[in-house]
């Protein structure tokens, strides 16, 4: 079968070996895969594991399920707290990390990362299910209310999905973002494109020091930072001193667990399944799993009008 690995620092689709399950695991017939910024990161790093994280596709009898990608153990106390995104286990065991993930053919998972998908919800839509997983996450941990004032810094695909969950927690949101395409998908999703005055809980979607910059100068004293983002550079903040002024709370948000006994990943497939204007909004392109060295090309020109783009087997 097919997979995308890096072959010397460049991305190929080769042929390997289709994977065997063992126990307690499935195969997926892979449908849909997004690129995701950690993966255009990751390049560099001579990944040997195949390509995707964000994926869904469908069970041997058809079924059609999007994929959790990773596992959590259960057993640490992190999990026992339920507190399951802390898994002190769960970094090694993600699909397109530390195992072969879903920019293939098919893919072998535990049956525990399994995702039902609401009637209606298109498989090819699907593997955005897990980076809006990861803004349901943010969306949790900020404890948002209904009426509060939202802005959303950086206008990629973790931070469209944040204008979707904050606003599905009944929050006034707007998004500061840098390209007009990204403008137009937030106006989509409903959505102010200006940011003004003051916020209760403003959410770094970029992983920069100038939108982190960005969002401290708009909260509000006593506000959220929520950051959602990953720091692949040294993080500098110019205006920390307005920061402790303003007694700014700063909640990192990492991945997705579950939140009042529910996981994260099943609330934003039933947020997806409402909010089909999502996948419109965010998904600019689709390629063929042969094509992926020129999907990658344009995932990584955000300029050029990309937001999410798609590998389909």
């Amino acid at each position: 079968m097919r997979a995308v690995r890096t072959i010397d620092g460049e991305v190929r689709c080769v042929d390997v070996a289709a994977p065997e399950p063992g126990d307690g695991e499935v195969v997926v017939d892979i449908a849909a895969a997004g690129i995701c910024g950690s993966d255009l990161h990751m390049l560099g790093f001579g990944l040997t594991a195949t390509f995707g994280h964000e994926c869904a596709g469908r069970l041997a009898d058809g079924t059609p399920v999007a994929i959790q990608p990773i596992v959590h153990c259960g057993d640490c106390d992190r999990c026992l707290a339920g507190q399951s995104h802390l898994c002190r286990t769960a970094g090694g065991t993600m699909y397109g990390l530390g195992r072969d993930g879903g920019m293939a053919d098919a893919i072998v998972v535990d049956e525990s990362c399994l995702v039902p998908l609401p009637d209606g919800l298109s498989v090819a839509d699907a593997c955005l299910v897990e980076p809006l997983a990861v803004a349901q996450h943010a969306a949790n941990t900020s404890g948002v209310e209904p009426g509060q004032r939202v802005l959303v810094v950086g206008g990629g695909m973790i931070g469209l999905a944040c204008v979707a969950t904050f606003g599905a927690a009944g929050a006034d949101v707007d998004l500061s973002a840098r390209h007009p395409h990204q403008v137009a998908a937030g106006e989509l999703l409903g959505a102010g494109t200006a940011a003004s005055g003051e916020y209760d809980v403003v959410v770094d979607a970029a992983g920069t020091s100038s939108a982190v910059a960005t969002a401290i100068d708009h909260a509000r004293p006593g506000g959220l930072l929520s950051a959602p983002a990953v720091y692949w550079d040294p993080l500098t903040i110019p205006n920390a001193v307005t920061l402790v002024v303003k007694e700014v709370r700063v909640q990192p948000s990492y991945t997705y667990g579950h939140h009042h006994g529910v996981r994260e990943v099943d609330e934003a497939a039933a947020l997806l399944g409402i909010v089909p204007e999502l996948a419109q909004a965010v998904v600019t392109h689709r390629f063929g799993l042969d094509d992926a060295p020129e999907a990658f090309r344009v995932a990584a020109d955000r300029a050029s009008g990309a937001i999410k783009v798609v590998l389909e087997p």
